[in-house]
């Protein structure tokens, strides 16, 4: 599976993250998978809602989770590659309704910073001035023991 989502924004939330910290080319081609991941399962779970109440057009109150309230105007993820990790698991007849399409970027949003921010300390904690790809895959190695 390709990867939808630029890694320009992605390095832009890690860094807004990282204060004074590097920050790899690794690390934000990592941390955009996961994002794309992360996002298209939430697409599938919301074409479930949708289907449910007998739509095929996932609205903005399918996605739930911090973040599905933002103002598009305040993203740093762009929207249309959004658009296309929503498309990803779900059947073409969907359709995906721009506010859709904003929540969703809202709440990936969020879930970036939360993993970009523990990738952060995971690397000062290794005492590097970089963070690095190892750091968002142990961001997910030890995320189990705490949920």
């Amino acid at each position: 599976m390709s990867v939808e989502l630029p890694f320009a924004p992605v390095d832009t939330i890690i860094r807004r993250n990282a204060g004074d910290l590097r920050v790899s080319a690794e690390a934000a081609a990592e941390l955009a998978q996961r994002i794309q991941n992360y996002g298209a399962d939430l697409a599938a779970e919301a074409a479930e809602r949708a289907t449910a109440d007998g739509r095929k057009t996932l609205m903005a109150d399918d996605f739930e989770g911090e973040g599905s309230d933002a103002d598009s105007d305040d993203l740093e993820l762009p929207i249309a590659p959004v658009d296309r990790i929503a498309r990803l698991d779900i059947d073409d007849a969907y359709r995906v309704s721009m506010d859709a399409r904003v929540a969703l970027a809202g709440i990936l949003e969020v879930y970036a910073d939360r993993v970009a921010a523990a990738a952060a300390t995971l690397a000062r904690h290794a005492g590097r001035r970089t963070v690095k790809a190892e750091d968002v895959e142990v961001y997910y190695d030890l995320q189990p023991y705490f949920e």
